[in-house]
């Protein structure tokens, strides 16, 4: 992975495989706002059809 800001989703990803992380537990997780961080939890969202920002 590479790119602007790639270095935030490799550490919400890492962290959530070595906590072996549920879809709740990472949709319960706080998240900074505005940060691309914040994809991983919509992701997590969007397994319960409950995401905001992902178009239906």
């Amino acid at each position: 992975m590479s790119g602007p800001n790639a270095t935030e989703l490799i550490v919400e990803g890492a962290l959530a495989v070595r906590l072996e992380a549920t879809v709740d537990e990472i949709i319960s997780t706080i998240h900074a706002h505005p940060t691309v961080a914040e994809s991983l939890q919509e992701a997590a969202h969007a397994v319960h059809n409950n995401a905001i920002h992902i178009p239906k």
